[in-house]
């Protein structure tokens, strides 16, 4: 054989190899882009499912809201902005579902939104059962009327009963009322209900939502009666009184709060003047006013 003839064998042998190398590594190629591809569909898949479960929540969230809308008819009137708080928040979510979304922050709107429709639901259906116990009352005026329309008294008297259910719907009312004596260490305030480390007494409370009140600034004031039916008091002066059914009263706190209809938590406290005074062991009566009304009672005791 001669040196040409196996040169050229040599270079076949060679272009053969790099055949079978590029071919196998095509096929590596070819294998792990197949794998990576339906990797990706499954994820696309995946977040797909997650997206059509979003929307089918928002759907639902949605839907029940605008049947609680129709269902109620005209007392939906008087919850314009709640209702287009829960539209702007929805219209949110769509956006967010339709172009950039983060399952877990659509997750946390929802949530957050399900919270306010709820809500709505709550202060509708109030406001229905206000309604319902006006009309009720206003058909009962009228049979009334129509029985003995010769009697102007009865007549009178039953609008009167009428005002007097609207008036008392329009009263503030205080709730969750929880009262604990205080023992000062410096600046810390430590829970007790021993009465000899008693230096002051803490109540807090919540004013709740009623959105037939007018907002604006409301007077609250308390007074709290030891167990020998003592009101505490830091002066005896009319400074520190109040009206209440005709009579003036004395009162142990008073504060001032800023009203808008919404459930409002407060809290006051009382401290001795003298530290080194006794504190008196029973049972202690609080009792809370606003617009001359008794709005809540509570009590507890210091051992």
């Amino acid at each position: 054989m001669t040196e040409e003839l196996k040169n050229n064998k040599k270079e076949r042998l060679t272009y053969r190899i790099l055949l079978l190398v590029l071919l196998a590594l095509l096929i590596l190629f070819g294998i792990f882009f197949f794998i990576k591809n339906a990797e990706n569909k499954s994820l696309k898949a995946e977040k797909e499912q997650i997206r059509t479960d979003l929307q089918t929540e928002l759907d639902s969230l949605l839907n029940q809201h605008n049947r609680v809308k129709t269902e109620y008819g005209f007392l939906a009137d008087s919850l314009l902005t709640k209702d287009s708080i829960i539209q702007a928040n929805a219209t949110e979510i769509k956006q967010l579902l339709n172009y950039k979304w983060e399952y877990y922050q659509i997750k946390k709107k929802l949530d957050r939104l399900r919270v306010v429709a709820q809500g709505y639901v709550y202060q509708i259906d109030s406001l229905y059962t206000v309604n319902k116990e006006l009309k009720e009352e206003n058909v009962r005026i009228r049979e009334s009327y129509q029985a003995e329309r010769e009697k102007n008294i009865g007549l009178k008297q039953a609008t009167e009963e009428l005002e007097e259910l609207v008036t008392e719907a329009s009263v503030l009312r205080a709730y969750n009322i929880q009262s604990t004596g205080i023992r000062y260490r410096g600046s810390r305030e430590d829970e007790t209900d021993k009465a000899r480390r008693t230096d002051g007494l803490k109540i807090c409370f919540t004013i709740g939502e009623n959105t037939l009140i007018q907002p604006g600034s409301k007077d609250i004031y308390l007074r709290i009666a030891r167990p020998d039916n003592v009101i505490l008091i830091y002066d005896i002066t009319d400074a520190y009184t109040f009206e209440y059914e005709g009579n003036t009263l004395q009162y142990s706190l008073k504060k001032t709060i800023d009203y808008n209809g919404s459930a409002q938590d407060v809290c006051l406290s009382w401290k001795k003047r003298d530290l080194n005074e006794d504190t008196m062991e029973g049972r202690y009566n609080v009792s809370i006013y606003a617009d001359g009304k008794l709005i809540g009672e509570s009590a507890f005791e210091l051992r």
